[in-house]
């Protein structure tokens, strides 16, 4: 365990005059502004509604000038930063704020304001606008494609609003309740985000339809009404029946709908990465077994529904998951990039359409986030990656012929890239941790970039945290976990300090990154305002470090990872200033069931613990997440014994609060009420605290009112 950069505190003189005197002229943060601020009154400053205006170099934002809103267009072609000033029109519908454009062509775009869609038509150097769709007030996603075709769903049911006729025709009509078209899948796992897909053209729409029928029936019940309410939903089980998925093709032009096949004896699979041929005549589609440890590429007529082939299949003993269509090479309707965990990180691989690798795009023990956008011309594609750091994110082009790298922006941090349509330039929007917002436009052919704004600091009049970024070696004795110290501005190293451990260390997450703030959370410096340390880590089974360090829980969730934090308290209790006698745990989901699982399997190493949202039984939570990384419980008993945390409420030193929505339909209600009856039965005490109507997380104005919750549960039992 290397504990040299916590010890490296003990050598720093914190108590200088000049910093006590600049501490006492700075203010603290308020309970609303350390939960909400970073979203409101202490948001960074960026420009707004930026987009690409297609087969063109301009980049739009939204400006005020004399009190009224303007769009601001900026031609970067050869980065000469060449402006003009657009009038945003008259609008047919009432608007509290100028509206982001979503592009149909070069001279056409929409927006989507509640159900209406409005378009509009750039003429002279000014927006000429239209109501194209007042839609039911029961309209949901409400998907426009670039020819002016408008799709929604309406409860369980699909329909489109062709462009020209405008007429709207119901692409199904099923009176049962659980058999739904045109939502989202697979409880959203999979990378899956929605249900409607237009073919490039328009003339098509494909989308998921899902029979849930054989799904058990789940209660969630609504307190604001009385009588009160019960919403049944279907909920699917680890190891129980998962609903049935297809995938349909509607005709525009006659009316006609047909359902790809995927497999009319065995549906019990999942399917993802739906993707429109360039040309429209396929469509392909991973599918992914209920094992999740087999995928196939398939390629499917648009027209018949037939399976052309296989293109190729993905094994791998732990699972394969996939969350990322093809993407299609301009230009090239017969080659594609495939995303790929199959070397151990999500790497880039170049296809062609008779299933042939042609080469990998990208290799190294770092992860491929994202493809941003692809330069045709000089054959590279933009993507943004962990290569720098597991904790920044970069910007980076790779060439498709000779794989060569390279980075596009300057600075390290969080890197967010927008390219224009033809790729040859990109936005970028960073921050890092002493970096509130900056905002550039660089050739992605690395000849230059632009600065266009630069956030000042909104923190800058505050009683800031000192942060210190840590590494610990893993419980496995070589891997290294990224860690920081949250310490108070008046950091006194002679006292002793309670400290809070605030976690997640699940699947997907990552907590950790070179950000603003530094601390990572305005709270975490709320609570060093008020004379706590926090210490924040990522351990193994969390995201962005590669397979092996997330499979590293498979079959066994909260043991890894907890043997993972007990090494962080134990490089906490080394430090002299901390009081180890005060120690509390905090953390929501996944976090929350980690903060009770340390509670109950390690008790007596914390004092209090809030556990949010918590998970308590794995048998009881969603099929596609439970058993991709527990396996199906008939087949990994003793996993899901060891997390059963209802079962251990006996274990239970210290104080413990759980906090759940009433109507949490992610983490059901059920997880914490088992918790507490068995606390009952064991005649255990445990600390219980709802917030009614509020569902997995609590948002808003009484997020505040949680906070400050969590916050004196803490004063409570952890000051002196």
């Amino acid at each position: 365990m290397r504990y040299n950069q916590g010890i490296q505190l003990l050598a720093f003189t914190f108590l200088i005059s000049s910093a006590t005197i600049a501490t006492a002229q700075k203010k603290n943060f308020t309970i609303a502004e350390a939960t909400n601020g970073m979203g409101t009154t202490l948001a960074t400053k960026g420009i707004k509604n930026a987009s690409w205006q297609p087969g063109t170099t301009r980049l739009w934002q939204a400006v005020k000038e004399d009190g009224k809103d303007v769009w601001k267009v900026t031609d970067y072609r050869g980065l000469s930063s060449k402006n003009y000033r657009i009038s945003q029109g008259e609008y047919p519908i009432k608007v509290s704020t100028i509206p982001a454009l979503r592009w149909h062509s070069k001279d056409k775009a929409y927006f989507v304001s509640g159900t209406n869609v409005v378009t509009g038509a750039l003429i002279e150097n000014k927006w000429v606008w239209t109501l194209a769709a007042a839609l039911p007030e029961k309209a949901e996603n409400i998907t426009v494609d670039k020819s002016g075709n408008i799709a929604y769903t309406i409860d369980n049911n699909l329909y489109v609003q062709e462009k020209i006729s405008r007429k709207k025709v119901a692409i199904t009509n099923e009176n049962d309740k659980n058999i739904i078209s045109g939502k989202a899948v697979h409880r959203d796992e999979f990378g899956i985000d929605r249900g409607i897909f237009f073919s490039p053209s328009g003339s098509f729409i494909a989308y998921y339809r899902m029979d849930q029928t054989m799904v058990n029936d789940y209660p969630v019940v609504k307190w604001d009404v009385t009588p009160a309410r019960a919403d049944i939903v279907k909920y699917p089980m680890a190891g129980g029946k998962s609903h049935e998925v297809t995938l349909c093709v509607y005709n525009l032009a006659t009316g006609k709908t047909t359902t790809l096949k995927t497999g009319d004896k065995n549906k019990d699979h999942y399917l993802t990465a739906v993707t429109w041929s360039p040309g429209e005549s396929y469509i392909y589609l991973a599918i992914l077994n209920r094992d999740q440890n087999h995928l196939w590429l398939n390629q499917y007529d648009a027209a018949t529904g037939q399976k052309v082939k296989t293109l190729f299949e993905e094994t791998d003993p732990v699972y394969v998951h996939p969350t990322h269509p093809l993407t299609f090479i301009p230009g090239l309707s017969n080659r594609f990039i495939w995303q790929s965990e199959r070397d151990g990180y999500n790497h880039l691989y170049l296809y062609n359409t008779n299933g042939s690798l042609i080469r990998q795009l990208t290799k190294g023990k770092w992860v491929v986030n994202e493809i941003a956008g692809i330069n045709a011309e000089e054959g590279t594609v933009i993507i943004t990656t962990s290569k720098e750091s597991p904790l920044d994110k970069n910007i980076y082009s790779v060439s498709l012929s000779n794989i060569n790298l390279q980075r596009i922006d300057k600075d390290p941090g969080m890197h967010t890239a927008v390219c224009s349509p033809d790729g040859k330039y990109v936005l970028d929007v960073y921050n890092g941790a002493s970096i509130p917002k900056n905002t550039f436009v660089h050739a992605t052919d690395g000849s230059g970039s632009v600065e266009i704004m630069k956030s000042p600091n909104p923190l800058a009049e505050y009683n800031r945290a000192q942060v210190k970024s840590i590494t610990i070696t893993a419980a496995d004795g070589y891997t290294d976990l990224y860690g920081k110290l949250i310490l108070p501005a008046d950091f006194d190293k002679n006292k002793k300090y309670p400290v809070i451990v605030y976690l997640y260390n699940g699947p997907n997450v990552q907590l950790l990154h070179n950000s603003f703030p530094e601390s990572g959370n305005l709270w975490y410096e709320y609570m060093a305002q008020r004379g706590y340390i926090v210490f924040t880590m990522d351990g193994r089974g969390s995201w962005n470090r590669g397979l092996k360090f997330e499979q590293a829980t498979f079959r066994h969730l909260g043991d890894v990872e907890m043997a993972d934090q007990l090494k962080g308290v134990a490089y906490l209790k080394s430090l002299p200033y901390i009081d180890s006698k005060r120690m509390g745990v905090h953390g929501w989901s996944y976090g929350g069931f980690m903060t009770t699982s340390l509670m109950l399997k390690y008790p007596g190493v914390f004092s209090c613990g809030v556990a949010g949202g918590p998970v308590m039984d794995w048998k009881m939570y969603e099929v596609m997440y439970t058993e991709r990384y527990m396996d199906v419980p008939e087949d990994n008993p003793k996993g899901y014994e060891n997390a059963n945390l209802v079962e251990k409420v006996k274990n239970l030193q210290g104080k413990l609060m759980l906090i759940h929505g009433t109507s949490d339909d992610v983490v059901v209600w059920q997880h914490s009420l088992n918790f507490i009856k068995k606390s009952v039965d064991e005649g255990v005490q445990v600390d219980y605290f709802v917030y009614p109507g509020h569902e997995h997380n609590v948002r808003g104005k009484d997020r505040v009112h949680l906070m400050q919750k969590i916050t004196d549960y803490f004063d409570v039992h952890l000051k002196p």
